[in-house]
């Protein structure tokens, strides 16, 4: 670890990048002529990032823009929510409601999105990494978060479904959600697929209540309810049909690992959004919205007094005034000051910390499988952030649910290799270097002229160096 704050003076080549390796005394040239070139603004040793090519930071780097409108459309169902979700559930559902593990998504919800601001981050997604590349570092969205938030179980077994055709769909909203025939073709056909509308199923819950036939209300109400919230796709109005599936028996559906079903959901679409082609976001986006200096957001509660809530019916949301292309340069300018690496101290009363958020292998949820790397984020966990092993290949995985259970031997790996951080940022000596390499520290060249001699200050977490406070003062005018 750094003991004082120390201030190199290095060149920054045409392309805008720093390069983190300047040749020893002695080197001859041709060392230097080994260098791999890697992409302009992106990394130099390509065989992490192997998707950069495509990726939406490739393009952004040489001002090309997704289209007209430069930040994503975001599926965000809060405002609707507010009005299906009553305020008090009949004793009948609520049993039902409150032992599936889904009862914290009724209020969880943003009843507005940041677009911009969401948008900002997915640009620095890689879905090789799961984890978003910042210019400390990575980070992610990770277990311990999800159940902070929104108190869904981590814990419990994925769903591997059966297809489900549209005559199967049908099947299923005759059997489970007590329509008749002729209504579930009628309204399969309008989806054009295996799916149900969202507003149909709140229909749905309000006849069946009335009716008191308290199954059918249950099942219309947790499928409304999941595919607003942790299964929200890019259609914006319908669920797939095959969730459905989940609430067959209401008393055993609390077994599923929720949490993990909600992390899969939106690292396949974080994946997906931060491919050049793509311009919609998927997945619940109140995972996306709690970065903590970052976004405008206003207190809903006192969370002393109210803690044993889920974390994000802490906040409300404040419109934002920053466009994509403000926070671009903001984001390239953050430190690790800037960052809350442990966000959820205060909340421990209520969700302690499980290990098994340090679980190192692939998570899954039907067909969708997605690499958890804990030890690429070591920073959030309290621990000193070393250079991670590549990244795994989930594709070639075969014994996922055996590794999911048997999670104590990848956590002994992650943590193993490294030690408690004695100062929240603490990264090993040699990880920026081979940090700076692999990724791209900036999303948009500092300058477009030519290249010029800038200091750059060397971070040390412990240290009081005007430079750092300097920037971090400038970042917060910004989002006052």
């Amino acid at each position: 670890m750094y003991t004082g704050t120390l201030k190199m003076v290095r060149r920054r080549g045409a392309d805008g990048r720093i390069p983190v390796r300047t040749l020893d005394r002695g080197a001859s040239s041709s060392a230097a002529a080994a260098e791999p070139t890697g992409y302009p603004g992106g990394p130099y040793d390509t065989s992490l990032l192997v998707k950069y090519e495509h990726h939406v930071a490739r393009h952004i780097w040489f001002g090309e823009e997704r289209g007209p409108k430069k930040e994503l459309k975001v599926a965000g169902h809060g405002l609707k929510l507010t009005s299906r979700v009553p305020l008090a559930l009949p004793p009948q559902m609520e049993s039902w409601v409150s032992r599936s593990g889904l009862a914290s998504l009724q209020r969880t919800s943003l009843n507005k999105i940041d677009t911009n601001l969401v948008s900002a981050f997915v640009e620095r997604w890689h879905l090789e990494t799961s984890s978003f590349h910042m210019p400390f570092g990575e980070m992610s969205i990770t277990l311990d978060d999800v159940a902070c938030l929104l108190h869904l179980p981590i814990r419990g077994i994925f769903w591997s479904p059966q297809d489900v055709t549209e005559e199967l769909a049908v099947e299923l909203a005759v059997d489970y959600l007590g329509v008749s025939q002729g209504q579930a073709q009628s309204h399969v056909r309008s989806c054009r697929g295996s799916y149900y509308k969202l507003e149909w199923l709140y229909d749905l819950f309000v006849h069946h209540r009335a009716a008191s036939s308290w199954a059918y209300a249950t099942r219309a109400y947790l499928l409304m309810l999941v595919g607003s919230t942790i299964f929200a796709d890019k259609t914006f109005t319908l669920v797939e049909a095959r969730y459905l599936l989940l609430f067959r028996d209401l008393d055993g559906c609390s077994g599923y690992s929720w949490g993990a079903a909600a992390l899969v959901t939106l690292y396949r679409y974080l994946g997906d959004a931060s491919m050049y082609s793509c311009k919609q976001l998927g997945g619940y986006p109140t995972l996306l919205q709690y970065f903590p200096t970052v976004g405008k957001r206003g207190e809903n509660w006192n969370p002393a007094e109210n803690g044993g809530l889920p974390r994000a019916m802490r906040w409300s949301y404040r419109q934002g005034v920053l466009k994509v292309d403000d926070l671009r340069p903001i984001l390239d300018e953050l430190t690790p000051t800037d960052v809350i690496w442990r966000p959820f101290e205060d909340h421990r009363a209520w969700r302690v910390f499980d290990e098994i958020c340090l679980y190192r292998g692939c998570l899954k949820w039907g067909e969708t499988v997605v690499p958890y790397l804990p030890d690429r984020c070591l920073r959030q966990f309290e621990h000193r952030q070393y250079v991670p092993s590549p990244p795994l290949d989930c594709m070639m995985a075969t014994d996922i649910d055996v590794d999911w259970i048997s999670y104590h031997q990848s956590v002994v790996a992650v943590i193993g290799s490294s030690t408690v951080a004695t100062t929240p940022s603490e990264v090993e000596d040699s990880y920026l270097e081979w940090y700076y390499r692999v990724s791209h520290p900036r999303l948009v060249p500092p300058h477009r002229d030519a290249p010029r001699e800038v200091p750059v200050p060397v971070y040390d977490a412990g240290s009081s160096d005007p430079d750092w406070a300097r920037v971090s003062t400038l970042i917060r005018r910004y989002l006052r």
